[in-house]
């Protein structure tokens, strides 16, 4: 059984967290989000830490313990201190490049994909291959990432294609004569 949500969330320096009922708002320069709590969890703040409880000790308030700590601890950090992924693009003329609010992928079709970039999210592209995706909902960042590599995995016979840094593709061996 895990003890995820015995552990308190630490709040950092520069994040502002209140409590209104079952409502957790949390304000920093970078932003605010709000979180509903459960029904049956309970939220104290003390000691620049919040403390998170079960009213309940049933399957579904324990379920429900580690997971709401999970993710405001996830809320917490993001907000101090934003989520980065980056993506490397790899193949002849495969390219990206930003342009307003829409990442431009220019991938080997016959016509340029074009990606709406969310709100909350900020892309950069610092080479035509290299992408950066930032921002404070560590699963929208993942999210916005794997959406984007989506669009042209990496095959395994020539390793073209879109691949977060540091992502490792085994190459396998072509057809023999």
């Amino acid at each position: 059984m895990s003890r995820v949500g015995r552990n308190p969330v630490t709040i950092p320096k520069g994040v502002e967290v209140q409590l209104v009922g079952q409502i957790l708002t949390v304000k920093s320069k970078a932003g605010e989000k709000r979180i509903d709590l459960p029904a049956n969890i309970e939220a104290k703040i003390a000691d620049g830490k919040i403390v998170l409880n079960p009213r309940i000790s049933d399957q579904q308030g324990r379920t429900l313990w580690g997971t709401t700590r999970s993710l405001l601890q996830g809320t917490v950090r993001g907000l101090a201190d934003p989520f980065k992924v980056s993506l490397e693009i790899n193949g002849v003329g495969y390219r990206a490049a930003v342009d307003k609010n829409e990442l431009a992928l220019q991938l080997g079709y016959s016509h340029d994909v074009r990606f709406a970039i969310p709100q909350g999210i900020t892309i950069q592209c610092e080479k035509p291959t290299l992408v950066h995706i930032t921002g404070s909902d560590k699963q929208q960042v993942g999210q916005v990432a794997a959406k984007i590599r989506g669009y042209r995995k990496p095959e395994p016979y020539k390793g073209k294609g879109i691949r977060y840094v540091g992502e490792i593709v085994r190459h396998k061996e072509g057809k023999k004569k």
